[in-house]
Order: C-alpha cells, then structure tokens, then sequence
C-alpha cells in the first residue's frame, strides 16, 4: 500500500493506482507505476462566495459568433497549420523528436511575430539565455524584440506572465516546469498535469497565446498524460526524417482550424525555411523515371502533395522473404501485395518487397494504394512508368479501384508541375486538362502497366 497521502501514477497513460504493482492496469505498460505525493492546496475544495452566488447561463444555437481574431506570425507555413494564425487566448502543444529542430521553428515564430508588432517572449528550461540568444543571432533573428528568459519554476514563470502583458509565450519545455505544490519530481505525470493546467487557465484567463513544447517517445507520440493533449487548443507534431533536410509540421488536433493540415520547411544554416512548392521539392525531376517508380498525387490537409513511391522487388537470398517500407503503413503493404497475389496472379511470395516514399515524408492516405500497386508492379515487370505519369486510387480487397476525394484538385497540381498523364479510378469525371486512364478493377491497372498501354481520354 502506498503510504499516506501517495499514489501510484502511471508515467505512460496518467492513470491513478492505490498500490504499486508491475504492469499499469489501464495500459498494460510494464514499470510505469511511480510514487507521488497526492497533494491539494488547502481549501481548495471549498465554495466561496463568489461561486455560490454564480449561475450558469445558457445561449441558443441561432446566436451568432465572431470569428476568433488571429495573430499574424509571418512564418506563412505555420500560419497555414493553425488555419490562418495563432488566435489569442489559445494554448498549442507542439512535439518532435530530439534534434529535429522544435526550438529553432518556434524562436523563429516569435522573432517574426515580434517583428509584426506582437509582445513576444520566450521561456527556456533546457538552455541559458546566453544560448538560445546565440542561436537568434546565427540565424539572423538578433534584432526581434522577444524577451528571453530561463526559468523551470511554474510559481515565478506564471507570476512574471501576470505582471507583463504579452502577446505570444513559448515555453520550451513543459517536462521541464515544475511546481512547488506537487512533490513529485520534474517531467512526471502529476508535474506535466499541474504545469500544463496552469499555463492553459493563464492564457485563457489573459489572453496570451501560449505555445507549450512537449518531448515524445520512442513510439513518436508526445511523453506524459494524454490529458494534456486534451486540455490545449492545438496539438502539431513537427516530423523529419535524419539524413533529410525536411521537416514536416502537422496539426494532429485544432480547435480554431483544419486537422491534418501540413507546413513544409528546409533546414538550413540559417534556420528553417519555408518551402512554397512541397510537390517539387519531393519529386526526382532529372533524367528517365526508373522501374519501380510512381509519382502519387496525394492530399495533405488543404494542399495536394506529389510525391514519388519507390518499390523494388528482388529474389529472396533467404527462406523468409523480407518486407520493409518506409513512410507508408506496413499493414497496407501486406494488404496490397495480399490483392496483388489473389486478384492478379502477381506472386511475391520468394521474393523480397521493399517500399520507401521519397524524401522522408509519410503518408496515411487510402489513396495511395494504386501508387503503391503500380510501383509493385512496376518492378516486377521490370517496365518503367511514364515519365509524365501520376498515379492515384483506393483498392479494395475484392480488387476494385474506388474513386477518393478531390482528385480535380490532384491532377490540377499534376498539370501545374508540368505532368500530362493521369492514372486513377475508372469513375472520374474531371481530368483537370490531363489525358487520363481510368481502370475499374486492379488487374486491369497491372495489365496495363506489362503492356504500356496507356492511352485514355483528355
């Protein structure tokens, strides 16, 4: 049993045991369950006068409400992600994986904010002040007006936000905060709950934007209580493979704008700039396209996205076939090479299957199930797509290739990049200027591809 007054909190899911043991309950995670004081400011509890005279008053659906109004940041791809700016009052969780470059993306937010009139300030528990200054003034961001401080104590942090009005507020990191009502130790769960759910009631009650940096773990997905993904406005997650100069923002989660949204930046030595055209900067626009090569024309939130999908199919050395893939579902792979040996009599079973989504960007979209056949096929066949070629298309388990949503919008940005071919669902009635081939069912789109036909209507 716990002694008095602790618990037993899991450092995975946040949930609360009265007794320790080795496996948390709620998410079967092993060795999770540490010790905290379970702690409650006195009188907390208790109704004053203020909150029994306190009613609570209801509006119709009919009234009518102002759009929130958004601070303008400057950086154009952040802006788009928080759909069209960071609105006041708005707490935004952003997380990545070490190195990937989280502070420098924010540090440039509120240097550019600040630049545009906003009062701006940054809070730094990992670094001194002489650091992150350094890095403001190697990326040329030395003459913004943001007020840097270093600080890991909730009570000073909160107290100095009272005291100054500001604008926007980056806190990097929250697993950094502590407060000194909890005695648990600094990056627990009951610490990032107190932390986060003070800094969250301060920016609603003042107005300030508060933008909250979050570790992530080795699965990717953000350290502490899920709760805390509940309580902020916005969750993005800032992706980059390494090796790869791009890095990827994207809006798991948005109360004031579209999820699923992506910005696009280039890590450079100045910083992180922002890439305008994504389709270009992921596509291999020298020479002949190889077999085993198909450019899929996706969508990532607003924006359609070319990318190309690579596929290489090998003898297997061993008696166990290999399987890899980067930047797409494994699950869909199988899926995918499951139909291809039933609905086509393509066999893969003594061969090695290896697919990777050029440039490091992931994809989850159904749509680029067809991409991902073609380029299969592709280098089975051992015959080259078009160069001029995009490919798009759901498939299903029965073989049939279904239509996805706003493929105008697809072969638009296909045209645009100076594609004249289009490869998709049979049921398209748009072919945004494109000659396009349409296919019902996938063993006619592998037909295809053996016999190079590829003629369609424009």
């Amino acid at each position: 049993m716990a002694r008095d007054g602790a618990v037993y909190a899991c450092q995975s899911c946040g949930a609360v045991q009265t007794r320790w043991s080795g496996q948390c309950p709620a998410c079967g995670a092993w060795n999770t369950l540490v010790e905290e004081q379970s702690s409650r400011a006195p009188g907390a509890m208790k109704p004053t006068k203020a909150t029994k005279s306190r009613h609570l008053a209801f509006e119709g659906l009919d009234e009518s409400t102002p759009a929130p109004p958004r601070i303008a940041t400057g950086v154009e791809e952040w802006d788009r992600v928080c759909g069209g700016g960071v609105v006041p009052g708005s707490a935004i969780l952003v997380g990545g994986d070490p190195g990937v470059g989280k502070s420098t993306l924010l540090l440039q937010v509120a240097a550019s904010a600040a630049r545009r009139g906003a009062r701006c300030a940054y809070i730094s528990g990992e670094e001194a002040v002489e650091q992150v200054r350094s890095r403001a003034q190697r990326m040329g961001l030395g003459d913004a007006r943001v007020k840097l401080a270093a600080e890991t104590s909730l009570r000073i942090i909160v107290d100095a936000l009272k005291a100054e009005p500001f604008d926007l507020v980056v806190i990097d990191s929250i697993q950094t905060m502590w407060s000194d009502a909890h005695e648990a130790g600094p990056g627990s769960v009951t610490q990032v709950r107190a932390a986060a759910g003070e800094l969250v009631r301060l920016a609603k009650k003042r107005g300030v934007a508060v933008i909250l940096v979050g570790h992530v773990t080795k699965e990717g997905t953000i350290a502490g209580p899920r709760v805390v993904e509940h309580m902020v406005d916005a969750v993005f997650a800032f992706e980059g493979e390494r090796g790869y100069p791009f890095r990827i923002l994207r809006g798991a989660k948005n109360r004031f704008g579209a999820t699923d949204e992506i910005g696009v930046f280039e890590m450079g030595d100045a910083g992180l700039a922002e890439v305008k055209n994504p389709s270009a900067l992921f596509l291999n626009t020298s020479g002949e396209r190889a077999a085993g090569a198909a450019v899929f024309a996706g969508i990532e939130g607003s924006r359609p996205v070319l990318v190309e999908i690579q596929a290489l199919v090998a003898p297997s050395a061993y008696g166990t076939p290999r399987r890899a893939v980067v930047g797409w579902d494994s699950g869909r792979l199988a899926m995918i090479l499951a139909v291809l040996e039933a609905r086509c009599g393509l066999g893969f079973g003594d061969k090695d299957v290896y697919l990777n989504v050029a440039g490091g960007l992931r994809i989850s979209e159904p749509a680029a199930d067809l991409a991902a056949a073609a380029a299969l096929a592709s280098s089975a066949f051992d015959v080259a797509l078009p160069q001029d070629c995009v490919v798009f298309g759901e498939i299903s388990l029965s073989g049939e290739v279904r239509a996805v949503s706003r493929m105008d919008s697809r072969m638009k940005e296909a045209a645009k990049l100076g594609f004249r071919r289009a490869f998709g669902p049979a049921d398209n009635e748009a072919t945004g200027g494109l000659t396009f081939t349409g296919v019902a069912r996938l063993a006619d789109a592998v037909q295809r591809i053996h016999d190079g036909d590829w003629g369609g209507k424009s």
